[in-house]
């Protein structure tokens, strides 16, 4: 028997009708809408539901309902609390409890125009939102609470329209008002404001766009976008010009989404701000421009690398995020643990010698020397770094930028540095033969050396400071231990599914295996945008230089045969690494193989 509940609940017709009849008027119809088993009609308890659903254990309720009689608390609430149910399974409970519809906002998408129909201090006290149009009198509402009349009551007051609740997780709901206000809203107001003073944009000088007020639409786009990407996460974001607008995409944890669109006629408008706010030229438009900012976001000090590019279809930019709370990871944080740790520490920790990291751009190199440094950085000991340019501040470092302008470039600034009476230089990255040389020597000379260089593989470090004209004794005398690494995607620790990957398999991907491996693959869910993996983890290959690594060095011995004698002396390689973090859930086989192909 149904049980009463709101009005403003039975808008969807029940079974039988002709809308449930026809498959295209169902919810089921559009992606992330999931209908109810009972569509209209309440089920009873919240509790019920959710054991019908097979989410929890009947006895688990009734323990959760006689301790929510004590304390005064609804039992789902204890359950979500205890860890015995997630927020999804309760809003998909929530959703069958009323008969209404269950919406993943990850994958339905929100409508931003429907979105800012509704005022978003109304929004976030209902912990409600419009998210789309069901037909153009009726406004799909994702809601925590399905109950609260108030609600449906003031957004069909504020928007003149009908209003059909859907249910959704509090953390999604939250987490999209969290971004509404930022990017598409901003956009939004920035398009209204800019028809409505069109004429007078397009006649403001140069220096008035320069003094502009702090509250311009575009302005607070700009820094609405930064947010944006602060809060996803995201290590850049690219301003890219299309052929009537202008896409925005972010890279997060090492592959681009979009983000957002911008009307073409917002475009210059847009680059503009960027250039303003890291000081370049705004008049110059034909040769890229490099220029460096420092914004708080959230309370969170961010710094960021500005460069602009001019491409075929206008003036783009992008944007390397910095965001110093990165740059105190420590080795465990990063991912390095086992034989690899062990090389690694036991060879920075030396008084001397050179220890150098490789990998491809944005492999993580220069976060694994900044852990380097924060376990050496001690009153004890002098450490100066030269990079290009200084991406973190890090105190009791002392840091230099690599100016060319200035005739400061890596060879000459390390110069100077060893005149400077260090234990401990870290060079941003070995580049050519005379940074090399010298890098080579200091490490002969009584300094700790840590320095990056762009190979795939550990062992493929000694063939190219060969390349660079550096002796092969003195390499085999200098060089302590060469770390190898890639970045892999963690699985989302909120949706990865046990799965067993055959031998078979293993096999084929090149990896050394006598049995079948257990471990765990992406799912997707509303935590990690359904990508499945939310983070990332390092992958590294250590080679210590041992007594026959330096005599191969010595006798100039070819790549494989360097790499057969550290893979004797128990080196891991990437994959091996990466096979090892899937055997313990922290990513997948799939990831492991992308990165290291």
């Amino acid at each position: 028997m149904g049980f009463d509940h709101p009005s403003h609940l039975q808008a969807v017709p029940d079974p039988g009708s002709a809308a449930a009849a026809d498959p295209s008027a169902e919810a089921s119809g559009t992606p992330g809408l999931t209908p109810p088993l009972q569509r209209g009609h309440s089920r009873g308890f919240i509790t019920d539901v959710l054991v019908e659903l097979g989410y929890v254990a009947e006895a688990t309720v009734t323990a959760a309902i006689e301790s929510g009689r004590t304390m005064g608390k609804p039992p789902e609430a204890l359950l979500l609390t205890q860890g015995a149910i997630n927020e999804e399974q309760l809003a998909r409970a929530t959703a069958e409890r009323y008969g209404l519809d269950y919406v993943d906002l990850a994958v339905h998408g929100v409508d931003f125009a429907a979105a800012s129909l509704f005022p978003l201090v109304l929004a976030r006290r209902y912990i409600a939102v419009p998210v789309g149009y069901v037909d153009q009198q009726t406004l799909l509402v994702a809601a925590a609470d399905p109950a609260n009349v108030l609600a449906v009551d003031d957004i069909q007051m504020a928007t003149g329209l009908e209003v059909r609740i859907a249910v959704t997780a509090r953390s999604d709901v939250e987490g999209l008002l969290k971004r509404l206000g930022t990017m598409q809203s901003a956009a939004a107001e920035a398009i209204i404001e800019e028809e409505v003073q069109a004429e007078d944009a397009a006649l403001a000088p140069v220096s008035e766009m320069q003094s502009g007020p702090e509250d311009a639409p575009v302005v607070k786009l700009v820094y609405s976008l930064l947010a944006q990407a602060v809060g996803e996460g995201a290590s850049d974001i690219h301003f890219e010009p299309e052929e009537g607008e202008l896409r925005i995409r972010f890279r997060i944890d090492g592959v681009l989404k979009e983000a957002a669109h911008v009307p073409k006629r917002l475009i210059g408008a847009v680059i503009s701000r960027l250039k303003i706010m890291s000081e370049l030229d705004i008049a110059e438009k034909r040769v890229p421009q490099d220029g460096r900012v420092s914004v708080s976001v959230e309370d969170r000090r961010i710094d960021l690398r500005v460069t602009t590019l001019p491409t075929q279809r206008g003036e783009g930019a992008t944007i390397r995020i910095l965001d110093e709370s990165n740059s105190h990871r420590t080795l465990d944080e990063l991912g390095m643990d086992g034989s690899a740790r062990a090389r690694f520490e036991d060879a920075f920790r030396q008084s001397y010698g050179a220890v150098l990291v490789t990998g491809p751009t944005g492999s993580g190199k220069s976060t694994t020397l900044y852990a380097a440094l924060a376990e050496l950085n001690d009153v004890s000991k002098k450490i100066i770094t030269i990079e290009d340019p200084v991406e973190y501040r890090v105190d009791g470092v002392n840091q230099i930028n690599v100016n060319r302008k200035a005739g400061l470039d890596f060879a000459t600034g390390l110069r100077s540095i060893l005149r400077a009476d260090p234990d401990v230089v870290m060079v941003g990255e070995i580049r050519d033969s005379e940074t090399a040389r010298i890098a080579i020597e200091a490490a002969l000379t009584g300094h700790m050396m840590l320095s990056t260089l762009h190979t795939n593989d550990a062992p493929g470090a000694i063939p190219r400071l060969s390349e660079m004209g550096i002796e092969t004794f003195l390499t085999a005398s200098a060089v302590d231990c060469v770390i190898a690494q890639r970045l892999a995607r963690k699985l989302c620790p909120s949706c990865k599914r046990r799965t067993i990957i055959p031998v078979a398999v293993l096999g084929e991907a090149g990896v050394r295996a006598g049995a079948d491996l257990e471990g765990y693959e992406p799912v997707g869910c509303p935590r990690c945008s359904h990508t499945g993996y939310r983070g990332r983890v390092g992958i590294y290959s250590a080679m210590s230089m041992s007594e026959r690594l330096k005599e191969l060095t010595i006798a100039r011995a070819a790549e494989p045969e360097i790499t057969g004698a550290a893979e004797a002396e128990g080196m891991l390689t990437l994959r091996e690494d990466g096979v090892s973090k899937v055997r313990m859930g922290v990513t997948s086989l799939e990831e492991v193989l992308r990165v290291t192909a």
